[in-house]
């Protein structure tokens, strides 16, 4: 069990890989970074999130992770992540679903940043996380805890902070979105999610491999 404070690494591109990591509370993210200093995120880890699973394969990180919030999470170390592997084909099933739909929400960040407008890139990121929270039930009604910062939202969507801005003043505007406090209101989540043209399909959540969560 281990801890890193807000907006330092857990990990950085280069250096050897020594453990999976998973998040237990706290929000983190995976980030590239262009040496003049410019970073693209992408992907947010949320409690419960699984950190790369095969990485202590890799003989050095091609990406870094960094904490948002202070993130408190597990290492688990090779030998052991493998003794689970080899003593449950329920877990290994299990790692290999979370691998498949992994990839598919990297497909659907691409299609994001590639062909929404700024206006549904930003709508389409609030319904992905407010149901990602949904699901570990970390939600309040129509609010959940948002520590994003207008910059981390920049980096995640391919945009400059001053869009970011104008754009969340317009959702405000609508009436879509409620954002004080850190804090993230949706009154109306089925509206953010037509206006975003959101789909949960990709986030597999009636999946048929259902029988696959520990506690069922």
């Amino acid at each position: 069990m281990r801890e890193v404070g807000a907006r330092r690494d857990l990990v950085r591109e280069g250096e050897k890989p020594r453990a999976v990591n998973v998040v237990l509370d706290g929000w983190a993210c995976r980030y590239k970074q262009l040496p003049d200093g410019r970073r693209q995120v992408v992907s947010f880890f949320l409690p419960g999130d699984l950190c790369d699973a095969n990485v202590f394969i890799l003989r050095e990180m091609d990406h870094s992770i960094g904490a948002i919030t202070k993130v408190r999470y597990a290492e688990i170390m090779p030998a052991d992540f493998e003794d689970l592997m080899t003593q449950s084909p329920r877990i290994t099933q299990a790692l290999w679903w979370h691998e498949l739909v992994t990839a598919a929400v990297q497909r659907e960040w691409t299609t994001n940043v590639g062909q929404r407008s700024a206006y549904e890139r930003i709508a389409h990121l609030l319904c992905e996380l407010f149901i990602r929270l949904r699901q570990v039930q970390l939600t309040e009604g129509e609010s959940c805890d948002f520590p994003l910062t207008q910059t981390d939202i920049a980096d995640a969507t391919g945009l400059t902070s001053v869009h970011v801005n104008r754009t969340l003043q317009e959702l405000r505007r609508e009436g879509l979105i409620g954002l004080a406090g850190k804090r993230l209101t949706i009154p109306d989540l089925r509206a953010l999610m037509n206006v975003s043209m959101f789909n949960a399909n990709y986030l597999h959540l009636d999946r048929e491999g259902r029988h696959l969560d520990a506690n069922d």
